[in-house]
């Protein structure tokens, strides 16, 4: 497939698909990899013919939108935004849990790929914050729409590469080498994370959460309406004085009333008391 009529493929239909271009600007060559597997699949020669299947198929629309997930990342990914979530975030949510008589934190990682986002903040919390806080728990709920994605998390076995950004000790204390060559999660730090396969735009977790990370998904890859839609419902999901995480360069959309800043600048929000909420 070739850049230009990839792109003006993906322009006429990502609006379709509640999508906007300038997300997948970075990404498209991953995308297009995916959809010429699939015009494979379907004996079509071109994206010109895929545009016609899909007009004769509507059915198809639901497999189109599947294969414009991205599911990229690794652990530990923007190193200042975990140093802000151990100093800062987690300890005072810690403290405000224990405070109102609670003995576990839950945390809600929304399009956690293949596990390495929610597996850090395990990481994270029994390495560095745990001896601090023994009465409290860690319940990490990682989502994504993505099956494969899913089940890479669940066998929890990584290439070096991703773990290029964490600790050196974190890697050694979290980790066994396999024969192979890759790294595998030790199963204390995969018990506090359960994986399920959920949309954000169809589905929400019945539970409230006092840290929810939405990165790299809604506010880079959603059009403007259905951001805002996924930010109410993210909020009616965040415990009073709970944290939301952005990715970097991620910004708010219009309509956040209910949230104020805890660091604009490495993404963190935080739900307002209800005395400070916009009415």
């Amino acid at each position: 497939m070739k850049d230009a009529e990839g792109v003006q493929f993906l322009q006429g239909c990502l609006p379709k698909l509640g999508l906007v271009w300038p997300g997948y600007r970075k990404v498209r060559r991953q995308v297009y990899k995916q959809i010429q597997r699939r015009l494979e699949s379907l004996s079509l020669s071109t994206v010109a013919d895929y545009q016609r299947y899909l007009e004769t198929h509507p059915e198809e629309w639901t497999v189109l939108d599947s294969l414009c997930w991205i599911s990229i990342s690794r652990f530990y990914r923007d190193k200042a935004v975990f140093e802000f979530l151990e100093q800062e975030v987690l300890p005072s949510l810690a403290r405000q849990a224990l405070a109102e008589g609670g003995s576990t934190l839950r945390c809600w990682s929304i399009g956690c790929a293949g596990g390495e986002e929610p597996y850090s903040l395990s990481l994270l919390w029994k390495l560095t914050l745990e001896a601090r806080f023994p009465a409290i728990r860690l319940a990490i709920l990682a989502t994504d729409v993505d099956d494969q994605a899913i089940a890479r998390a669940q066998r929890a076995c990584y290439t070096p590469s991703s773990l290029k950004d964490l600790p050196e000790s974190w890697r050694m204390k979290g980790f066994d080498r396999t024969s192979e060559g890759f790294w595998m999660i030790k199963p204390e730090f995969r018990e506090p994370v359960t994986f399920l396969k959920q949309d954000i735009r169809q589905a929400l977790p019945e539970e409230t959460f006092h840290l929810i990370l939405c990165r790299y998904l809604a506010f880079t890859y959603f059009e403007g309406p259905l951001q805002s839609k996924t930010l109410r419902d993210v909020i009616a999901r965040m415990h009073v004085g709970g944290a939301i995480v952005l990715g970097k360069n991620e910004r708010l959309p219009d309509g956040d009333a209910g949230l104020i800043p805890w660091s604009e600048k490495e993404g963190v929000y935080r739900r307002a008391p209800a005395a400070l909420m916009v009415p």
